[in-house]
């Protein structure tokens, strides 16, 4: 059976370990008027939304082994309600970096957890980068509510990746079952990801084309029907930027999108908590299936799961899945540095609509462009290196949907059945491309709403 190409995190790789060599304390002087007591948003435990702008920011990735490590080969499968039935029960933890009122005291907790043995110096140094680069580009967007924003998402996100090396330190892992749902409760970790990368993207500048066929999606859910968005891939914060742009409007789609996801999601001590807001089926790339050899196999068996759990899925009807079938993210022309959709792999994209056909329920594939790369643009490798920095923009992003593509509508012709696949899969690549024209038009061309064309209509529903 063949396995998925990876989809929103790039794959391990074991070419350089984890480290840094950041100063404990590097702030200007002139940002000591940021010093000022810290008053708490209860935005986790609640459905609130709240519009903020602007972000920058480091991801960080510990040892590939481990990473692969910390997916599980579970042996008895899981069951297609997903790790803990969307609850995760809470651990007692050191509540250090939620009872911070200022900066300082954020930082120094920081320093206070490494000493109490509670925080490996390495992590704790990607940390303070962190929320660095956090707080430089919040202040950037010149929102007067900057400094509580700050420190109220770093403070959480702090906590939360504490929580989960604690489990890790007493042999208690989170651990992402092949098919898991959102925690929502007792801690919401979907709004939190939604409040914490809510300010990287700038709104008055962003756009969502073709926004009435995500109407129509949803009442085709409601229907029982299943969708499957076959999309190009941009940034680790795919999910988070596809949720942001939609959640005013759609937010039944926003929150119950399940995407396929690779190994670096589920192991990275700075990403997992997002991740764990997240509707994931987790998966290998087959281009990192031999980085850890003795681990292939493992791979292998989860991917087979992956698949039979999808199809569990399908088969329930009023599902909607997310999947990137070109094993990787977009990368920029090395000639012309333009950005464009990587290429389509056929198999991935028959493997999907294999599965759709014979879930029992009814099916539909639409093509899905989304433009979000100067939010967090890769390094200039190929590959992406562990312990790599991950610099994060406050930028306008674009998401935009077409209509639904039938294989017996595109492939009438072909004789051949592998003809007909890819055809099949070059008729949803040249849709996404076309999209992904207009955004790029209406984001970096500053052609705004002006971008608009016969198949792709441009609308800002949160203005």
């Amino acid at each position: 059976m063949s396995s998925f190409h990876l989809p929103f995190f790039t794959g391990t790789s074991t070419r350089s370990t984890f480290s840094f060599s950041i100063k404990s304390s590097s702030f200007p002087s002139s940002f000591s008027s940021s010093l000022v007591p810290f008053q708490r948003f209860d935005r986790f435990r609640s459905t609130s939304r709240t519009t903020t702008r602007s972000f920058s920011c480091v991801f960080y990735s510990l040892k590939a082994k481990a990473m692969a490590e910390l997916v599980q080969d579970k042996e008895s499968g899981a069951a297609a309600t997903g790790s803990g039935g969307g609850v995760r029960p809470e651990v007692e933890h050191s509540r250090t970096f939620l009872e911070a009122r200022s900066e300082q005291e954020l930082l120094s907790g920081i320093r206070k957890e490494v000493e109490a043995g509670r925080l490996p110096p390495n992590v704790a140094a990607g940390m303070e980068e962190l929320y660095q680069n956090y707080r430089n580009a919040v202040f950037q967007s010149g929102d007067p509510a900057a400094v509580g924003i700050v420190l109220s998402n770093m403070a959480v996100a702090f906590d939360r990746m504490l929580l989960d090396l604690r489990t890790v330190i007493f042999q208690d892992p989170f651990v992402f079952e092949t098919y898991h749902r959102a925690l929502r409760e007792p801690f919401d970790y979907y709004m939190f990801g939604q409040n914490y990368f809510r300010p990287l993207i700038n709104f008055r500048n962003s756009y969502v084309g073709n926004l009435s066929l995500f109407y129509e999606i949803e009442e085709k859910l409601k229907q029982g029907h299943n969708v499957v968005l076959i999309s190009n891939h941009q940034t680790e914060a795919d999910p988070h930027i596809i949720a942001l742009l939609l959640e005013k409007t759609n937010p039944h789609v926003a929150e119950n999108m399940i995407y396929v996801a690779g190994d670096r999601v589920i192991a990275d001590p700075l990403c997992k908590p997002f991740s764990m807001g997240r509707n994931l089926l987790c998966v290998h790339s087959k281009k990192h299936m031999f980085d850890v050899p003795e681990l292939a196999e493992m791979k292998r068996r989860v991917n087979t799961r992956s698949l039979k759990e999808m199809a569990l899925l399908l088969r329930g009807g009023s599902k909607i899945v997310w999947i990137a079938p070109s094993g990787g993210r977009d990368r920029p022309d090395p000639f012309t540095e333009e950005w464009y959709p990587a290429p389509f792999d056929s198999s991935s994209v028959d493997n999907m609509r294999r599965l759709i056909e014979h879930s029992g329920a009814a099916g539909h594939i639409y093509p899905l462009a989304l433009l979000c790369y100067d939010i967090m643009p890769p390094p200039p490798q190929v590959e992406k290196e562990i312990g790599e920095k991950r610099i994060i923009t406050f930028h306008g992003a674009g998401l935009s949907i077409a209509q639904k593509i039938s294989l017996p509508e595109i492939a009438a012709s072909c004789e051949k059945s592998e003809e007909a696949k890819d055809v099949y899969t070059q008729a949803l690549y040249k849709s996404v491309t076309e999209q992904y024209d207009v955004l790029k038009s209406a984001v970096h061309g500053k052609q705004g709403l002006e971008a608009s064309t016969a198949g792709v209509f441009l609308s800002q529903p949160w203005n």
